[in-house]
């Protein structure tokens, strides 16, 4: 999965400075603590039993990604197991992010399934709250959202460090993930997002995902209200992007995805160039525009349903081969 030579910073790049303890041990987290320019991508289960459909998808992105999301029924529709498929990817030799929503799981079951998690193997999580089952596939299905994801940040960091469960009962073994959070630096209020990230991290956050970003000077904006509070030193920050297939995709994100935030510029360089490589040459010049915001610790690519561009794109930006972390646990 990593390459044979370190990978160097992005032009500009000013990582936070390492934090010597190690929570998982896991290769994502020994990066970002060794302060690499890392990168990860998602991977989105199949609606159905067929194994195959993971592993077609992880050959795709293995040797171009450090660490593989591995969505919980994103969009509130029904597919295989978030902690099934991270099996699969550990088995093939990759790293998997499980994401946990707490959408359909009351606090047992979310305890009960990351317990078994970190048994199999999985350091990585990201605990997210989850989109409404009304729209998704089921929309009749009853939403439990016992907790939120500040809630189950701040459960698995008790777990972790005070080695008990969330009613106080002690654990025989606790799970020691490294945490993640989301953030959409676009949804109003503007003024309320860094301070929505920094309860995230207060809760147990070590590192956070964006939403996709297209507007890079909002971005930007957002950034350094982030250094200002010195979230940057707290937490490492991958910046979301993905890749747009055509206007019409841009055109869809801007109007019905809440909190992205699609310049019309953009959707006007789709329009003339109608192509698919238009749409991999704006990632590609965004992606450049990241790497020099101080910072800035990542890349997460969110390429949906699209994952055999992954590769080109992570070569083109001049970001392999991927590093090798240190073997210090």
């Amino acid at each position: 999965m990593t390459g044979k030579n370190p990978q160097a910073v992005g032009a500009g790049f000013k990582p936070a400075p390492a934090i010597p303890v190690l929570t998982s041990g896991s290769h994502l987290e020994k990066l970002l603590r060794e302060g690499r320019f890392v990168v990860t991508a998602e991977l989105g289960p199949p609606r159905g039993a067929e194994r195959a459909v993971v592993e077609k998808k992880a050959n795709l992105l293995n040797g171009y990604v450090d660490a593989v999301n591995i969505t919980d029924c994103q969009t509130s529709v029904v597919r295989m197991s978030s902690i099934a498929s991270a099996q699969i990817l550990l088995e093939m030799g990759l790293e998997p992010v499980v994401q946990m929503t707490c959408r359909d799981r009351n606090r047992i079951a979310l305890q009960s399934d990351l317990l078994g998690a970190w048994a199999l193997g999985m350091k990585n999580l990201l605990c997210l709250t989850g989109d409404h089952p009304k729209f998704g596939d089921h929309p009749g299905a009853k939403p439990v959202f016992d907790l939120d994801s500040i809630h189950l940040l701040h459960m698995l960091k008790t777990m972790r460090e005070e080695k008990k469960m969330l009613s106080g009962t002690p654990l025989e073994g606790e799970p020691r993930f490294f945490l993640g959070a989301a953030e959409n630096p676009f949804a109003d209020p503007f003024a309320f997002r860094s301070r929505r990230l920094a309860k995230k991290i207060t809760a147990g956050a070590e590192f956070i995902q964006t939403q996709i970003v297209y507007n890079v000077d909002k971005f930007a904006r957002w950034m350094e209200e982030v250094r200002e509070k010195g979230l940057h030193k707290r937490a490492f920050i991958l910046a979301g992007v993905t890749p747009l297939k055509s206007a019409g995709m841009a055109k869809y994100m801007k109007k019905h995805v809440p909190g992205m935030d699609v310049p019309d510029t953009i959707i006007s360089r789709l329009e003339q160039k109608k192509s698919k490589a238009e749409g991999m040459d704006i990632c590609v010049e965004i992606i450049g525009k990241l790497r020099q915001i101080e910072g800035l610790s990542g890349i997460h690519i969110m390429a949906i349903e699209w994952e055999e561009v992954v590769a080109q794109l992570v070569e083109r930006v001049g970001l392999l081969p991927r590093p090798v972390a240190s073997s210090r646990q």
